[in-house]
């Protein structure tokens, strides 16, 4: 009975685990994400500062910013999304790191119910012996 509640635990570690990863990669992502836009940001301000042209409706408007623009846009719309995807896995994660105290209380219990079924056993030897020597 041991080593499967054993097995079971070790599972439940390797999904918390795992969700922990999972986490810390969509975190990074979303860092990743955000940093990115904000260089573009600051490369679309040069482009605007050295073309003295920063109306977007201009005809001589630079395509570099426009194209720097919606790729900022798109980096800011892919870091929204994992933003709920972020706190998707967060719940996931807490489900998963309950589930396992739900296991580890479970085996504590186990274990213990089996320590205290040992401890009366051997109470009831010793008493039978005392009762046997009682009788001497």
């Amino acid at each position: 009975m041991k080593s499967r509640s054993e097995s079971l635990i070790r599972l439940k570690k390797f999904q918390v685990d795992e969700k922990r990863r999972q986490l810390t990669q969509i975190e990074m992502m979303v860092a990743d994400f955000e940093r990115m836009a904000t260089e573009l940001d600051q490369q679309i301000e040069i482009e605007h500062q050295k073309t003295g042209i920063s109306d977007v409706a201009h005809f001589a408007y630079s395509t570099f910013a426009k194209a720097a623009a919606q790729r900022r846009d798109n980096l800011l719309a892919s870091a929204n999304d994992m933003r709920h995807k972020l706190e998707a896995a967060q719940d996931a994660l807490a489900e998963a790191v309950e589930d396992l105290k739900k296991v580890e209380l479970l085996d504590q219990r186990e274990t213990q119910r089996e320590s205290d079924e040992r401890a009366r056993e051997e109470q009831a030897g010793y008493d039978e012996i005392a009762r046997l020597r009682q009788f001497k």
